[in-house]
């Protein structure tokens, strides 16, 4: 295909975020190869267009119309590529949908997933965000992956100390734009061992009678929380989780658990304390609020949702109303998860 054929004008892009947000792209091309990104990269548009790559959209926050090109990213395949004594290595194209990956992997018979399981969006997103639930981040799974440097076309490789990946962030969001994710390359263990210290999914394991579950097992019980917990974007527009679990230290910990002994909490390795992020916006009254087009999840206080017809000024003027209640509240300040744009 030449790049003549991939490049489409004034794209809109309403049905590419899972928010639901207005916007349009000036210029947008669907990326399943990477030949088709070549092609792109030595056309006239590619020099003087700024870029923006854009994948299941379920954690971007779209400003407005974007004057430039929109890359959206496509590419599939998915594939045991290796084996040793100690792992499955396992390869996905950066536009497969991650949990359609994750239940694949264990249909194979390959755990390690299964805490991840339902969370929305594509393999390629996964590293950006260093998506993580339930006791696991993609990072642990992680082995390696390969990308494309937008400005010059050169393949690079990057481990998983290239990729710095702390929580929820990495080198990819950190230099956003600089790269396009076309695969990634995740090592599942055969020494498996179940992750069900969280409570939500420990309730749905014994009261389904589950003492020593499956990872199977694991999934569905995540997959039954996250749906009741979270609603559907293809009937309620969100971004899941908008903040991320802030992390205080353990000065700040002891005198907030001193004012509130039910805090729900995390010890850190670092001595650091991660606090739960909902917890501290339902305790200041958000959860259920409605304001205009936009409102705060009645099952989960973490989410904000366009009822119909917000556009990103109602989604981030709610966002910045509930981090000053908490900052207020508890002297914590929230960050957004999302991606604006």
């Amino acid at each position: 295909m030449v790049a003549a054929e991939l490049l489409r004008r004034d794209v809109p892009l309403h049905r590419l975020n899972s928010f639901g947000l207005p916007a349009r792209a000036a210029w947008f091309a669907a990326i399943e190869t990477l030949d088709q990104l070549a092609a792109l990269i030595v056309t006239p548009e590619w020099r003087y267009l700024q870029r923006f790559v854009l994948g299941g959209g379920s954690n971007v926050i779209l400003t407005g119309d974007f004057d430039g090109l929109v890359l959206h990213v496509r590419i599939p395949g998915r594939a045991l590529v290796a084996e040793d004594p100690d792992a499955w290595i396992v390869r996905a194209g950066a536009g497969e949908n991650w949990h359609e990956f994750v239940t694949w992997t264990l249909a194979q018979g390959w755990p390690g997933l299964e805490n991840l399981a339902l969370i929305p969006g594509t393999v390629g997103a996964a590293p950006i965000q260093n998506i993580g639930a339930y006791g696991l981040e993609m990072a642990e799974r992680f082995q390696s992956l390969e990308a494309v440097e937008l400005a010059t076309g050169r393949g690079v490789v990057f481990d998983r100390a290239a990729c710095q990946f702390g929580y929820r962030d990495s080198t990819f969001k950190q230099a956003a734009g600089r790269f396009l994710i076309a695969a990634v390359t995740f090592r599942l263990p055969k020494r498996w061992r179940p992750l069900t210290g969280y409570a939500d999914v420990a309730r749905e394991l014994e009261a389904g009678k589950i003492a020593a579950p499956t990872a199977r097992q694991i999934a569905d019980a995540v997959i039954a929380v996250r749906s009741r917990k979270l609603p559907d974007p293809a009937h309620l527009g969100n971004a899941g989780s908008f903040f991320k679990n802030p992390v205080v230290d353990a000065a700040a910990f002891a005198r907030l658990v001193a004012r509130c002994s039910d805090l729900p909490h995390y010890p850190q390795p670092d001595g650091t304390v991660k606090l739960a992020a909902g917890w501290l916006i339902e305790r200041c009254g958000w959860k259920g609020r409605l304001f205009g087009p936009v409102g705060v999840h009645d099952r989960q206080a973490l989410v904000l949702v366009n009822r119909g017809g917000a556009r990103a000024q109602d989604v981030l003027g709610l966002a910045r109303a509930i981090q000053e209640s908490v900052l207020t509240e508890f002297g914590v300040m929230l960050e957004p998860e999302p991606l604006v744009v």
